[in-house]
C-alpha cells in the first residue's frame, strides 16, 4: 500500500475508486475498431482492423497509453481534456483523425464507443468488491479524471446502487492528483479523509495521501480479468 496514514490503525468508512484501470478497462483495440467501423457502415476484415488499431492506439486512444506526440493544433484541447467535455472529444477525435483511413466518420465513431458501456468491460472482481463494501456499510465513491459522464455505464452494469457518489474531473473542475478532487469526494460522502481509502492504478491516484487519505495502488489488468480488488476488502474488514 502506498502512503500514509495506515488504514490498519483506524476504521475505513469509505473507499474511493478510480474508474479506468481500476474498476473497468476499455475494450480490446481491434474489437473497438471493428465496432466503430461497423457503426459507419464498413465491414473491415480483421487484418486491416488490427493494423489500424495499432496506429490509433499509438496516436492516442482514450483509456489507452498516452500518445507519443500531441500535434500543436491539439495542444490546448489535450491540456484541458479532463476539465471540459468538448475538449475531451476534440482531443481524442483529433488524435484519431491523424491516422489515415478510408472509413468516413471513424474518429467520431471511435470516440462514441467510450460514451456507452459497450466500449468497456468491468474487471472480473469489480462487482463482488462493490457489493461486499456496500453490504458491510462502507461508502463508495468513484473519482475519475474523465471528460464524460460514466454514471450510465454503472447503471447499465447494475452497479449504480453500489456507488454513493461520483467525483468526475470535468464536473468538479479539478483533476487528480490535486487534493481538492479527493476532498470533494469525501465531502460528497460525508466522511473524514483520514478514514478513507483511495484505490487506483497510478501515481495520480496516490495523490490522495495529500488530502489525508490512505492509498492502495494496483496495476491495471487486461479487459475483463481480475484486478486484485479483493485486497480492498481485507483492508476494510470490520
Amino acid at each position: 500500500m502506498h502512503g500514509v496514514p495506515d488504514v490498519s490503525s483506524r476504521p475505513v468508512d469509505a473507499v474511493l475508486f478510480d474508474f479506468h484501470g481500476t474498476l473497468a478497462q476499455v475494450e480490446d483495440p481491434v474489437a473497438w475498431v471493428l465496432a466503430a467501423a461497423g457503426a459507419c457502415g464498413h465491414d473491415l476484415d480483421r487484418a486491416k482492423a488490427t493494423v489500424l488499431a495499432d496506429r490509433l492506439v499509438t496516436a492516442g486512444r482514450a483509456g489507452g497509453p498516452l500518445p507519443h506526440r500531441v500535434p500543436p493544433h491539439l495542444a490546448e484541447h489535450w491540456a484541458e481534456r479532463d476539465l471540459y467535455a468538448h475538449a475531451h472529444r476534440a482531443a481524442y477525435t483529433g488524435l484519431a483523425a491523424t491516422v489515415p483511413t478510408e472509413v468516413e466518420g471513424l474518429a467520431d465513431a471511435l470516440y462514441d464507443r467510450l460514451l456507452g458501456p459497450a466500449g468497456w468491460l468491468p474487471y472480473a472482481d469489480t462487482e463482488e468488491t462493490l457489493r461486499s463494501l456496500h453490504g458491510s456499510g462502507v461508502k463508495v465513491g468513484v473519482v475519475s479524471n474523465v471528460g464524460f459522464d460514466i454514471r450510465p455505464h454503472f447503471a447499465a452494469w447494475g452497479f449504480d446502487a453500489l456507488v454513493d457518489a461520483f467525483a468526475l474531473s470535468f464536473e468538479v473542475g479539478r483533476t487528480k492528483p490535486d487534493p481538492a478532487i479527493f476532498l470533494r469526494a469525501c465531502g460528497m460522502l460525508g466522511v473524514d479523509p483520514e478514514n478513507t481509502l483511495m484505490v487506483g492504478d497510478s501515481q495520480a491516484d496516490a495523490g490522495a495521501v495529500q488530502a489525508g487519505c490512505a492509498a492502495l495502488v494496483l496495476p491495471a489488468a487486461g479487459p475483463g480479468r481480475p484486478n486484485g480488488l479483493s485486497a480492498t476488502l481485507a483492508l476494510t474488514s470490520r
